[in-house]
């Protein structure tokens, strides 16, 4: 049973760890007066080689957190957690608003002019339902190249932005296509647009890179408006994060890659439930 949501209370955005700060920065920008509570759970991320059925409990366990917080509405800002838990989390609450990760195969499939397509994210991801129907619905006039970047998130969640073995990983997975006429990349996992100046820099100018993060943040906008639920005030709204990692470690993150200092605080896993750590 979902309780009246109201204008007032935050926007839930969650991802398995620092990546979704892409997205909240998108929000943030569009929607500056709305209070944010961002959740990363970095205790079991990257989500990538999990199972899907293993993602999809973690996302209940955090959905069920935030809607305890009080959130409006809830961002799964993770592409791997939406391609496992996005539509079994509408089934499960049905009158509850969530917007999630869509891979922007279509808008690359619009404007690419060699008809290849790159798309970088990670295995859970290309096993989903989500990506397959996106393909079945827009791929059909290009060819796709998947590359999942082993390693990529465990680089980005250190900070490992501009590293030799960050680009390593890029250069390897960015090669094969590249040779083969791709002239477009979508970024399939939020981490990796935090690494799109180094993506730029190995593919060149003439490749264009798709970050989903602006449209996911209109989509938020939209789906309020449609509500009712957009905060009214004026001045600027609060921002709260937690993780269920290393509170410090990710404190030191967010200036970095968002150019925001925050207080981080802890929560912890039991028993399969979330709960703010003692």
């Amino acid at each position: 049973m979902v309780s009246k949501l109201t204008s007032n209370a935050p926007i839930g955005i969650y991802d398995s760890g620092v990546g979704g700060l892409t997205i909240w920065r998108a929000v943030r920008a569009i929607l500056p007066q709305e209070d944010l509570v961002y959740i990363a759970d970095q205790a079991k991320v990257p989500y990538g080689d999990r199972s899907l059925e293993e993602v999809r409990g973690l996302a209940e366990g955090v959905t069920r957190f935030l809607m305890d917080q009080g959130a409006k509405l809830i961002v799964i800002a993770c592409n791997t957690a939406s391609a496992a838990a996005l539509k079994y989390l509408r089934d499960l609450f049905p009158d509850y608003p969530f917007v999630g990760m869509e891979p922007a195969v279509k808008p690359a499939a619009e404007q690419t002019l060699s008809g290849k397509v790159g798309v970088l994210a990670t295995p859970s991801t290309f096993q989903g339902e989500l990506y397959a129907s996106v393909v079945e619905r827009f791929a059909h006039v290009v060819q796709l190249y998947q590359a999942t970047c082993p390693g990529l998130v465990q680089q980005i969640e250190k900070g490992c932005l501009t590293t030799p073995k960050t680009r390593q990983i890029l250069d390897k997975a960015l090669e094969p296509m590249l040779k083969d006429g791709v002239d477009t990349l979508v970024m399939g996992c939020t981490h990796f647009p935090f690494v799109i100046s180094l993506i730029r820099e190995i593919a060149g100018e003439d490749v264009s890179v798709i970050d989903p993060a602006p449209a996911v943040a209109r989509q938020v906008k939209r789906v309020l408006e449609a509500r009712g639920l957009l905060s009214g005030r004026k001045s600027a709204g609060q921002k709260v994060f937690w993780t269920s990692g290393d509170a410090a470690k990710m404190a030191v993150l967010l200036p970095k890659l968002i150019a925001v200092a925050g207080e981080v605080g802890q929560l912890r896993w039991e028993e399969g439930m979330l709960s703010l750590s003692s």
